[in-house]
């Protein structure tokens, strides 16, 4: 490539780094960051201490340090946030195995997606997600217990026979992804967070560009996905980007149910 030519794209790439940041922090602006924290420190905490009624929140524990909370997004979707002030995933205290085990926490209160459903909801159908440092509105750190897309679902039903316990690289959505496989008993055991940290160096480097996602997969295993922000590929590492608050694939599954069958 000329010099001319390499210089034209650098300057391309860095005029489009730009206009991304100025968009990212003109939206953050814009957002209450602060939000859900209000809501557990005056509302949810104090109303469970004092009155035994965690509302608007559907359950704190204190012993255990979190809260759900129904989220106004889709008919279905929970968050579950620490009691503590964590701001998201680039927070030190993650990196503490004294700290909850927040992802193994949201997957265990998966339930209550069906409770609100009012029917059972197969696990194939659920996921959790936690945005990174540059793909989030808010500043405590939310799981998101919600619905995962049709589409991701039937890439890893394709992808299940090669992945094992080490990352590697798979597209999803049109971003890169890291994708290794986990037992139960591996989620229960170690912080997914202290996971991606140890085994992946970037993260090592700097935690809050990632962002994680955790699914079933048809052979019982999970699946633990790691996104990383990448500016020139207007990529914020947003895991959330997996999941379908409208809950399409319970509709799905609903209309293959009752199709009626051919003679």
């Amino acid at each position: 490539m000329s010099s001319p030519a390499r210089a034209v794209k650098i300057v391309t790439a860095v005029i489009a780094f730009l206009l991304i940041a100025l968009a990212f922090a003109a939206w953050r602006f814009h957002h209450n960051g602060n939000a859900l924290w209000q809501i557990i420190s005056q509302q949810c905490v104090p109303g469970q201490q004092q009155k035994n009624n965690p509302s608007p929140c559907q359950r704190v524990d204190m012993a255990q340090g979190y809260v759900t909370l129904k989220d106004r997004n889709g008919p279905l979707q929970y968050l579950l946030m620490p009691v503590a002030r964590i701001s998201g995933i680039e927070s030190a205290a993650l990196s503490n195995p004294a700290t909850p085990n927040f992802f193994a926490l949201a997957w265990q209160q998966r339930g209550l997606l069906s409770q609100r459903r009012g029917a059972p909801i197969n696990d194939n159908a659920l996921s959790l997600t936690i945005n990174s440092e540059y793909g989030r509105t808010q500043n405590q750190l939310h799981i998101h217990i919600s619905c995962l897309r049709p589409d991701v679902r039937q890439q890893l039903d394709r992808l299940t026979p090669a992945l094992n316990a080490r990352w590697q690289p798979v597209t999803l959505n049109q971003h890169r992804w890291l994708v290794r496989s986990l037992t139960s008993a591996e989620l229960e055991q170690q912080s997914s967070f202290i996971r991606l940290m140890q085994e992946v160096p970037q993260a090592q480097q700097e935690m809050g560009r990632f962002g994680l996602a955790l699914a079933t997969l048809p052979d019982g295993r999970l699946a633990l996905l790691a996104i990383e922000r990448d500016w020139l590929r207007m990529n914020r590492a947003s895991a959330e980007e997996l999941q379908d608050h409208r809950c399409t694939i319970l509709q799905k599954k609903r209309a293959t149910v009752m199709s009626p069958v051919d003679d």
